[in-house]
């Protein structure tokens, strides 16, 4: 296991996760998990970093190796853990190991195996896992392959996201559930889109605040059934920034912002149906754009003339 090196690497380095903005606890939490050894699953919206976090781990370890399985109804054991390749099994039996192909699981030793979306997976996959995570070893057809496990297990899951396989409490049982949320503050959120977002032109300040502010006033929205990510920040300054370059501007302002909010918000939410059959998303977000003008004292005319 990979315990002791990443107890040496936490006692060493200040911060081993520079990539991650704030999120302490969960830091800390997930240190604790690693040095433990334990199987991860963090819970937690899209678009706050999961992936990157994974990421993270892996590129503290000798290897920096990532595998990824992406969580999908049409996932099969033989995707994950391997399959009986039919040419190979002509030439030295269907029993043998050379008639094996391996899986993902196999690329990820010495690494990090990360599980996106694991409450994706059907049933019958979720208990393949089962086996490997409490076994350490995998059953193809009707013989058994014992193989190097040696990985890190990271999986995460949204709560919101109704479309999903339920998790089996015995699967559950297998890891240490951390829970991680939307970034801590304003000045965070506009830290992560100043260093994510590729801009043409140049965004201002004070309307990197505005594009930030008001997604994170949609996350307080009690009609909101599913609410807007740091993804929809990012996006709104990308495309503020794409409308001024269309516009022969060397900055964009308000006007660039307002003019993208319904292409980048309106598809990222999602109305309570006690709501939803009174307005539509697009409708919604332009009645909280208004307010959130009233409130904020933001002219259009004075805020495009720059």
């Amino acid at each position: 296991m990979n315990t002791e090196h990443f107890l040496k690497i936490f006692l060493e380095q200040k911060e081993p996760f520079e990539g991650i903005k704030g999120q302490q606890d969960v830091k800390f939490a997930l240190k604790s998990a690693l040095i433990s050894g334990r199987h991860i699953l963090i819970i937690g919206p899209p678009g706050i970093g999961k992936t990157t976090i994974a990421k993270s781990v892996a590129k503290l370890l000798p290897e920096n190796r990532f595998v990824r399985i992406q969580g999908s109804p049409d996932l099969t054991a033989e995707d994950i853990i391997g399959d009986i390749d039919p040419i190979k099994a002509m030439e030295y039996g269907p029993l043998s190991v050379e008639a094996f192909t391996p899986g993902k699981l196999f690329k990820a030793d010495k690494g990090v195996l990360f599980f996106d979306e694991l409450n994706r997976c059907p049933e019958k996959l979720q208990n393949a896992l089962l086996q490997v995570l409490a076994e350490r070893k995998a059953t193809i057809g009707s013989y058994d392959v014992d193989f190097d496990a040696n990985f890190t297990f990271i999986a995460t899951m949204n709560p919101e996201d109704s479309s999903t396989e339920k998790l089996s409490e015995v699967l559950l049982d297998r890891f240490d559930v951390i829970y991680m949320d939307y970034p801590e503050s304003q000045k965070i959120e506009e830290d992560i889109v100043n260093e994510k977002a590729h801009v043409l032109v140049e965004v201002p300040s004070q309307i990197v605040q505005y594009a930030v502010r008001f997604v994170r006033h949609l996350r307080n929205a009690e009609k909101l059934e599913i609410r807007p990510s740091v993804r929809a920040s990012i996006g709104l300054v990308e495309r503020a920034s794409a409308n001024a370059a269309l516009r022969g501007k060397k900055k964009a302002d308000f006007k660039d912002l307002y003019d993208a909010m319904i292409s980048v918000i309106s598809h990222r939410i999602k109305l309570k149906p006690s709501y939803a059959f009174l307005q539509s998303e697009s409708q919604f977000v332009e009645e909280q754009l208004r307010s959130f003008m009233e409130v904020n004292k933001i002219s259009m005319e004075r805020e495009g003339d720059g």
